[in-house]
């Protein structure tokens, strides 16, 4: 009989280039950081996953690996108790924080146990898969879509890197409201989205607001969100949906924390009644529970299955979201073909998405997957019907994207940093605005 027992891991961390985009805390180094997962069997199956690359996640990666060692690959439960064993949960200190600013609270140091179980479940339901004969989104219970759709992701961005490491991007500056209707235009024409969010809280209120009734005027009936990534006053969050009521779909992560959400939150329904929606202030179970008891002044998660937990806990806050009547979608961070099949078989497999996921695919010109860069179809993805996660590693593009990250001397992205060599004064003191 063949053993299907766990017998090697291997973690390869790789680099890609990435275009000088814009935001709270930033910009965008030339390159970003990923981990590509390889979960090996007795019987030579391998197990695929694509993870966070910053050299903290490869730390806990690289200890709690050994430990799954003679595991089934059917063995969830056993992983993610071993993983919580040797990952402890670690506070935000200031020596972790530094002067670093995070857009995504859930992606720090003290979600590790919930990013590490995330990073070898996705890789074991490939070899479920596999074993199966099964798409990873049977194993989820089925498809209640067979498409998922995305949303055109636009940033502020500028025309090249300082020191330009490879050629500049195809997409050029994006300052002005023209430039990022041309961007979306852009984006648009050669991935068919239907809905388009813009990363806000880069540039002064009125610029963005400028740029967002643009865009309405641009693609008129388009659903359209914003995302200042907490830039703001209240006060400032309420004086930009005022200026754009009638144009959101949903307004995201405004003010800081769940208490300046809150406050504009009891001020929305003489405004619009515009959903509030995040990925700042719901991060885990606990931020969700203090959300309901303040009557769900948050009603759209972004979930992101990397920090939550993985697929199946996704999936779980899919119900609880049912239950309270609000609405889930997907954040996205930089991340090539695995990462986003993962994504697209998770959302096939949750009826109560509502609406289009995150993506920074565009963005990247880089993959790892064989068959190259993952096409899209009037804006959507087809759910994978191959067994497993229904893509391979290319081994030739593995090797040199390792050796992106060997040279190019990034281990942990610092979105301030970079932007102080474009301005030496920058603080990124939030809010800013």
């Amino acid at each position: 009989m063949t053993s299907h027992a766990i017998r090697y891991i291997r973690v390869t961390p790789i680099a890609f280039r990435d275009p000088p985009l814009l935001n709270a805390a930033g910009i965008h180094e030339p390159w970003a950081l990923r981990s590509i997962i390889e979960i090996e069997t007795d019987s030579g199956r391998v197990g695929i996953n694509e993870t966070y690359g910053d050299q903290s996640m490869l730390d806990v990666l690289a200890k709690t690996a050994p430990a799954l060692i003679g595991l089934s690959p059917w063995d969830l439960n056993a992983m993610e108790t071993r993983v919580q064993a040797l990952v402890k949960p670690a506070g935000l200190t200031s020596e972790f924080l530094g002067e670093q600013i995070s857009l995504a609270p859930g992606t720090h140091v003290s979600k590790n146990a919930a990013k590490v179980s995330s990073a070898f479940e996705v890789a074991m339901l490939d070899l479920q898969g596999q074993l199966a004969h099964a798409p990873v989104v049977d194993l989820l219970g089925g498809a209640a879509r067979d498409a998922v759709p995305f949303s055109a992701y636009l940033f502020f961005k500028y025309a090249e890197h300082i020191g330009q490491p490879y050629r500049p991007d195809e997409f050029g500056e994006g300052l002005s409201p023209a430039q990022m209707v041309a961007q979306a235009r852009r984006m648009i024409d050669g991935y068919g989205f239907k809905s388009i969010k813009l990363k806000a809280g880069a540039l002064p209120p009125e610029q963005e607001v400028a740029t967002m009734l643009a865009l309405a005027k641009a693609f008129a009936g388009a659903p359209l969100r914003i995302d200042p990534n907490a830039n703001w006053t209240v006060a400032t969050s309420l004086k930009v949906v005022e200026q754009l009521q009638g144009v959101l779909e949903y307004y995201e992560d405004p003010a800081p924390g769940l208490d300046g959400m809150a406050a504009v939150a009891a001020k929305l329904k003489d405004l619009g009644d515009v959903p509030l929606a995040t990925n700042m202030v719901v991060t885990d179970y606990a931020e969700f529970a203090d959300n309901a008891r303040r009557g769900c002044p948050v009603r759209i998660v972004l979930s992101d299955h990397h920090y939550w937990g993985g697929l199946r806990t996704t999936q779980q806050l899919s119900r609880l979201c049912q239950t309270f009547d609000m609405g889930l979608s997907m954040h996205s961070n930089s991340h090539l073909g695995i990462s986003l099949t993962a994504m697209t078989h998770l959302a096939a497999s949750v009826p109560h998405l509502a609406y289009a996921c995150d993506t920074h695919y565009p963005w990247q010109d880089d993959e790892i997957v064989q068959g190259g860069r993952l096409q899209f179809e009037h804006g959507s993805l087809r759910v994978p019907r191959t067994p497993g996660l229904g893509v391979c590693i290319d081994p030739e593009a593995l090797a040199r994207l390792h050796d992106n990250y060997l040279r190019c001397g990034i281990r942990n992205r610092d979105d301030l940093g970079q932007m102080r060599k474009y301005e030496p004064t920058f603080t990124g003191k939030q809010p800013r605005y």
